[in-house]
């Protein structure tokens, strides 16, 4: 159940930042341009690149929008220059938080991370000081109409995958980062397009909260995920089936 609960605590975080639709292209669209930047403009010869548009197909982000972004990133016309930054803390009930972030102002960022924890009874610490509760890995997602749970088992890990589980909501195929690209392709090729695939942060343990807790924690999330500076948050909690559902009725 354990298991069950968080998988759907990860579809509806993900689920309230898909809705706000433009909000979410502006952090893709800064992804691919960071990603052309790093490296060969080339998705074929950039991974991150690749990866990055991926995701943006995956939220049907029109191919022209993907083109400028590499356009604008490579041939002079950005101002803007993004960085990476991480942020870590504790939110209610003292659960782990981990910020992602692109920006062009490192103090307006951290100035609106640092008031949405402390609004809502959080405490930003250092960097790593709770990222050690989490393994980075490469996540795909697939509903259960993509194959069967055997099926996408020996799919999975015929390609370098280092674990699957399945459940009625669907399979969650995790991976090496290093090994994400290919595992993601190869079973893009077989299975068709994932729901969801990146780079995640994921919980070695989760911590289950009340009913108060939970409340002010969800609202902390969604203040943090509304910051167009923030590309991700991962968080270790828990929060029971039925509660969940009467916060989100």
């Amino acid at each position: 159940m354990a298991g069950h609960s968080q998988f759907k605590n990860i579809m509806y975080r993900k689920g309230a930042q898909d809705a706000k639709r433009a909000r979410l292209f502006t952090k893709l669209i800064r992804e691919i341009m960071v990603s052309a930047k790093s490296g060969l403009p080339d998705p074929a010869s950039n991974p991150r690149l690749r990866a990055a548009i991926a995701a943006a197909r995956d939220a049907n982000m029109p191919r022209d929008n993907i083109e400028r972004a590499i356009r604008r990133a490579t041939g002079g016309e950005e101002d803007a220059n993004y960085e990476e930054v991480r942020y870590e803390g504790y939110g209610p009930g003292g659960v782990a938080i981990i910020v992602e972030a692109l920006t062009d102002n490192r103090k307006r960022t951290a100035s609106d991370v640092r008031t949405a924890f402390s609004k809502h009874g959080g405490t930003l610490g250092e960097t790593n000081s709770v990222s050690f509760q989490f393994k980075r890995l490469g996540q795909i997602q697939y509903g259960p109409e993509a194959g069967t749970a055997d099926a996408i088992f020996e799919a999975a890990l015929d390609v370098g995958a280092d674990n699957v589980e399945s459940s009625a909501g669907g399979h969650e195929i995790t991976c090496a980062p290093e090994d994400f690209n290919a595992v993601r392709e190869s079973l893009e090729a077989r299975f068709g397009r994932p729901q969801r695939a990146g780079l995640v942060w994921k919980p070695q343990m989760a911590i289950q909260v009340d009913e108060e807790q939970a409340k002010t924690l969800l609202k902390l999330l969604d203040q943090l995920e509304d910051s167009d500076d923030v590309q991700s948050v991962a968080a270790n909690f828990e929060i029971p089936d039925d509660l969940m559902a009467k916060l989100t009725a």
